[in-house]
């Protein structure tokens, strides 16, 4: 019998990256679980990978009407959950003067305002004893350039962790976040030129303390500890940034 048999949990955002890894993690061990994303060829590809335990949804962290569906899809496919990764979100760099109101309310809409109210239709299916872990970034305490929208929405899912995790515990639910820093997800390949992108990850392993970028299978691991094995943990923030942030 697997460590997750049986366990249902929901994955936003888990077509790819982090998400993906925590899936194939836990299907391996015997749980069922429910993917989102919004591009349909990545979801297809990622359903066809995790097999027949796995439900793919396409949603759209943005938009209110995609949440209601997908909290409707999880109480047609599992009834109640065991765990929820809320994880979807995007990176977009800038400079602070030339940030657009697009790009700004394109980054609070998806990165803070997707899961606040993703937690808020799901929160009502999960078991009690269920973990919910939230997706911010090391970026929320960090002065880094180019990201200051991105760290504002990041600071936003490091508060919001406190307050949810205050408010839920009399329905026996934890919450807590995983901080990722500098991981080599394929994230900035998908932002900017390949070229740009290498160089900018050989600068971040040089200036991490363990002198590397992260591997995704490191976040997946912390965001299933934080789910299902940190029991008495409410309201925390898990860094997992080779030390950046702490040292």
């Amino acid at each position: 019998m697997g460590r997750y048999e049986n366990k249902k949990i929901v994955i936003t955002g888990g077509s790819s990256g982090f998400g993906l890894v925590a899936a194939h993690l836990l299907v391996d061990q015997g749980a069922r679980v429910l993917i989102t994303g919004r591009d349909r060829t990545a979801l297809d590809a990622a359903g066809e990978r995790l097999g027949g335990n796995a439900v793919v949804l396409r949603s759209d962290a943005a938009s209110l009407p995609d949440i209601d569906a997908l909290a409707d899809r999880v109480k047609a496919e599992f009834g109640t959950a065991d765990a929820l990764l809320a994880n979807a979100g995007v990176n977009g760099f800038a400079p602070f003067e030339a940030t657009s109101p697009e790009l700004f309310d394109e980054l609070l809409t998806i990165n803070a305002k997707g899961p606040y109210f993703t937690v808020q239709k799901l929160a009502p299916l999960l078991a009690p004893g269920s973990g919910i872990v939230l997706t911010t970034s090391v970026a929320n305490v960090l002065g880094l350039p180019m990201l200051s929208a991105y760290a504002a929405g990041k600071a936003a899912v490091r508060s919001m962790t406190r307050s949810l995790a205050r408010e839920l515990l009399p329905r026996g639910i934890r919450v807590n976040a995983v901080s990722p820093g500098p991981i080599d997800s394929g994230i900035l390949e998908k932002s900017m030129h390949a070229e740009a992108a290498g160089q900018l990850k050989g600068q971040m392993a040089a200036d991490n303390p363990m002198s590397r970028l992260g591997r995704p299978v490191e976040v997946a691991t912390a965001m299933l500890f934080l789910a299902f094995d940190a029991t008495y943990t409410t309201g925390a923030e898990l860094a997992v940034d080779g030390g950046g942030s702490q040292i």
